[in-house]
């Protein structure tokens, strides 16, 4: 049986070429290689070894890198966990947002400003239009997610938000829940959405905070912009919001696709054949079906540098009632309104990371892979080396 096919076997054999042929940016190539050389030699890693049939394994390191498909599972599950502990006895919903396509020109040149831009406008709408006695009147709070891509790699940028269906009144003395399976309108949220980032666009641009170049460059003569921002104006801009989730698993369930994902998984590729990469993808053109695509391995690694964010830059944010800074005191607060139990203190501190992924998993990660039986040992740990080949493939 054949390994499974993974982003990085593709970087290893078509990457070269690829960095050869492309300008790619400081963080795509550090991206690139990242994928390329992780749970390989070139990392370094330890050597183990059992303690009944004297097996030798060699546990390559990770790289770490955010957008390595292999990487962050255990980082995904501990954040899951604490965010377990803020859920709300209440119905949670999943309001989403996105930009028209005549911005994608702008977002692939401006990446972090407008990233931000998104994140600012949309949860302002979500905000505003909480606080307005004509629809909820109170304080909500929730988390946001930054996704890039659409099922088939293409570019399409748009915030994914968990929100309480409900808040604490201005005075803080009530929890105002929303009616049932309803949170806001979502028409009035698109044009407050739309004007916000429309505010914000203007107003980088008549700070010369974006980047106008090439395709670009005539949207520096205001006249031009103006012409754009007329369109953008026309347009309606897209915000909906799913069915409430069904119960606080349901959005566990979410937080665990969602949140650490990155544009796409290894599971969903399938082979390589004749320098082109076949991978599913969901059709939602056609009843959110999956389907094979197929592409050239260059357009797929061009789709997938795509992706790439701008350097410690946050794709997962809390605002309201769940900002960092107050988060502790209104969940309590919201829990004695509601009548529920506190949220539960975090897990202990000094848990080690296989004791972790043991206690998650309910698998022991130390047991013998050869003859089940015994246990490994930690025996040595053995450095990187100095050099590293970005051809070479990566041990079984």
């Amino acid at each position: 049986m054949s390994a499974r096919l993974e982003v990085a076997d593709i970087f290893r054999d078509y990457g070269q070429e690829y960095r050869r042929r492309h300008s790619l940016s400081d963080q795509q190539r550090r991206v690139m290689h990242a994928i390329e050389v992780c749970r390989t030699a070139a990392l370094g890693g330890h050597l183990w070894v059992c303690d009944q049939c004297h097996a030798e394994v060699n546990v390559y390191n990770s790289c770490g890198n955010r957008h390595c498909p292999k990487c962050q599972a255990l980082d995904k599950e501990k954040w899951i966990e604490a965010r377990a502990r803020d859920l709300l006895p209440v119905e949670y919903f999943h309001p989403v947002f996105t930009v028209p396509d005549t911005l994608h020109p702008f977002f692939r040149a401006n990446q972090k400003a407008l990233y931000d831009m998104l994140f600012l406008a949309s949860r302002e709408a979500l905000q505003q239009i909480g606080a307005d006695p004509k629809h909820l009147g109170a304080r909500i709070g929730g988390i946001g997610v930054l996704h890039t891509w659409g099922s088939d790699m293409s570019f399409h940028p748009h915030t994914h938000f968990i929100v309480p269906g409900g808040g604490l009144s201005p005075d803080r003395k009530r929890w105002i829940a929303c009616p049932p399976k309803f949170l806001l309108p979502v028409e009035v949220l698109s044009e407050v959405f739309r004007g916000k980032f429309i505010d914000f666009l203007k107003h980088a641009h008549r700070t010369s905070q974006l980047q106008l170049y090439g395709d670009l460059e005539e949207y520096r003569h205001p006249v031009r912009f103006d012409d754009l921002i007329s369109e953008l104006y026309a347009k309606s801009w897209v915000v909906y919001c799913k069915p409430p989730f069904a119960g606080p698993e349901k959005v566990l369930e979410y937080l665990a696709r969602y949140t650490h994902r990155v544009a796409i998984s290894n599971e969903r590729l399938i082979e390589i054949d004749d320098d082109h990469v076949v991978f599913r993808f969901k059709d939602y053109a056609k009843g959110s079906i999956w389907r094979p695509r197929r592409l050239s391995a260059e357009e797929f690694i061009r789709r997938f540098l795509q992706h790439v964010l701008p350097r410690r830059f946050i794709r997962i944010r809390y605002f309201g009632l769940l900002a960092n800074r107050c988060r502790k005191e209104n969940l309590e607060r919201a829990c004695t309104l509601l009548n529920a139990e506190p949220p539960e203190p975090a897990g202990p501190e000094d848990e080690t990371r296989l004791e972790m992924f043991e206690r998650i998993t309910g698998a022991d990660p130390t047991r013998c892979p050869k003859c089940g039986q015994g246990r490994l040992k930690h025996s040595r740990e053995f450095p990187r080396p100095g050099s590293w080949a970005p051809s070479a493939r990566a041990p079984p």
